[in-house]
Order: structure tokens, then sequence, then C-alpha cells
């Protein structure tokens, strides 16, 4: 059976759907940033923060969309998904939007702010030890045993077509902004994990500004992506380790291989402490908390990591600000581990 692989069409459909129950994200200009890599006065810095949904992350535009999508199929029955924390809190609110009991498995080790946005659109949450996943796989048995034993339908957090599509609907709003605004991309940075996020993002700027380069970002110890990039399929890390608990994913997702394989054209994999100083200079100069995975990007281009020249302007995700303060405050005084 193939795989259903969405397009730019099936992310133009979810449009609708997510904006009758989530916001539009604010895309906001940074003239430090511009300043910092030297741009020129025609060139702009765009910051996409999904730190400002209700869930603080990306996650709910894709959750609502799969959830939206296969209503009908749920019907009375609970919904069943892991996560590392942000997904989680994406289809709970997803479940408090459509009326529908949720339940998750986390690593007991998540952030507590991630337990409880989640636990606070209703969700039931079952833990497990990520840092024994490799050798018990507990965290897909467990999922699994939900799925079987409450008759739960289970929701993939990045590896659906549904929530891909769902989560492109952000990267309609980047191109809807600046075409209106008169304005073209030559660079596109996104976080890269499962993949969920720069696939349907991919799609949707590769629609609307196609010369535009787009860019991955992941830890440097959990490259994955950049691994399959360079082989030209799949590779899967056993084990992934960073600061950045939200790119820990053990490979890319199948649905989003193909679309990330065709449209992503370069990688940039970050040191944990290059990190830091991104969540340090993004906090000094914005006032902005970002967990780990959202400043990863931000840390890419102050380090040079990615070559931004070019004539048009440049877009970063913030993918999210899910960070509690005393490990927040740690890694901006410089604290990587």
């Amino acid at each position: 059976m193939s795989l259903q692989i969405p397009t730019i069409a099936d992310v133009l459909r979810a449009e609708p759907v997510v904006h009758a129950h989530v916001g539009s994200v604010p895309l906001i200009r940074s003239l430090a940033l511009e300043q910092a890599l030297g741009f020129a006065p025609a060139r702009r810095v765009w910051l996409k923060d999904y730190g400002w949904t209700a869930s603080g992350s990306f996650k709910l535009f894709g959750a609502v969309n799969w959830m939206a999508s296969n209503f009908d199929r749920i019907g009375t029955r609970p919904v069943a998904a892991h996560s590392s924390g942000n997904f989680a809190s994406g289809i709970a609110f997803a479940g408090h939007c459509f009326g529908r009991r949720v339940i998750v498995v986390m690593p007991e080790s998540a952030p507590r702010i991630k337990f409880e946005r989640t636990r606070s659109f209703g969700a039931e949450i079952r833990t497990y030890d990520i840092t024994r996943d490799h050798l018990t796989g507990d965290r897909d048995r467990i999922t699994r045993e939900i799925a079987e034993n409450d008759q739960a339908l289970q929701a993939s957090p990045y590896d659906d077509p549904h929530v891909i599509a769902g989560n492109g609907v952000g990267g309609l709003e980047i191109v809807e902004e600046l075409k209106r605004l008169g304005r073209e991309v030559s660079h596109f940075l996104c976080p890269v994990s499962g993949g969920g996020l720069m696939a349907g993002h991919a799609l949707a700027i590769a629609d609307g500004f196609p010369a535009a380069r787009i860019v991955g970002v992941e830890p440097a110890d959990a490259d994955d992506f950049s691994q399959s990039l360079r082989e030209q399929r799949r590779v899967r890390i056993e084990r992934p380790k960073s600061i950045c608990d939200g790119l820990l994913s053990y490979d890319v997702g199948e649905h989003n291989w193909p679309i990330l394989a065709s449209l992503v054209s370069e990688t940039a994999a970050v040191p944990d402490q290059a990190t830091c100083g991104g969540l340090r200079w993004l906090y000094n100069q914005h006032g902005l908390k970002a967990e780990p995975s959202g400043a990863i990007g931000i840390a890419a281009l102050l380090s040079g990591m990615v070559d931004v020249v070019g004539e048009g302007d440049v877009v970063v995700v913030l993918s999210g600000r899910n960070v509690d303060e005393d490990a927040f405050r740690g890694w901006i005084s410089g604290q990587a581990g």
C-alpha cells in the first residue's frame, strides 16, 4: 500500500479547519538579527514565533487538523499518542476543542510546563523512562497498549499526512504575510526532528517562494536528518542526545521523508552550547523565552553555520517556548548539560 504524501493542496484545505480553532501566529521582524548578520538595509529577518499559541508550540496546528480529519473515525473512542511534550499539549488542545478524551505517553523527564499544559486541556498522561527506551521500547509499547486496551485511535505526532498539512498552515501564514508586504525570501530555517513541522512548512514555502533555500536545523548529537540527506535514505539514531528535548525523534517519518528529500536543500547540525547562546541572545535582544528546540535556528544563524548570502529576506521558525524557568536560566548562563 503506497503512502499518502500530502501536497500543497492538502495544506490549503487544512487552513480553514485550523483557523477555526487557532489564531494566526505573529511574524516578527528582528532588526537586531539583521544587524548581527550584517545585512544591507534592503534585507530583513523574520521570526515566526509559535510560542504565542495556546499550547506554547506549533504542535496544535497539526493536532487540530488531525482531530478534525479523523473525527468520524474517532467516534466515542479516546485518542492515544506519544510525545516528548509539545504534541501532547497540542493533541490535548485538539481534544478539548472537539470534546474528545485524550491519553498521551510522555517521558517522565519532560519539562514540568509540558505536563502542566497537557493536563490543563484535560488529557491523561502515562510516563516512561526515555533514557532506557532504546532498550525497552516502552514508549511505543505503552502507546500501543492504550490503543488496544482502551480501543483508542492512535495519532502520530509527526508521521501523518493530516498532521503535516495542519502544520503547513503556519507556512501559509508566512507566505501570505510576506507577499502582502511585497517581500521575497532567500532562506527559510526550521527545526527538524520527526519532520512534521518542516514538511508542512516546506510545502508552503516552496509553493510561495520557489527560489527560497529551505534549511533544516537539528542538534549535533541528534542529526539523523543530516545523515539521511547525505545517504539519501532515512537514517535512524538509537540514542539521540541534546538539551533540545523536542528534537530527539529517532528518525524522520515515512510520510515526511519524500517531502524533505525533495524540498530541503541543506542542513545545519548545531552543538548544544551554540543553542544556549541562541537562547541567551533571543532573551537579551527581544525579551523572548524559548525552549532549546525553538531557538536552534537562531543559534545556527548567529554561529555562522548557515550561509545566508543573497538578496531576499530570511525567515526563522521559533517552534515553541515550553521551558521550565530553572532549566532556562541555567542554559542562558552557559550550562549546556
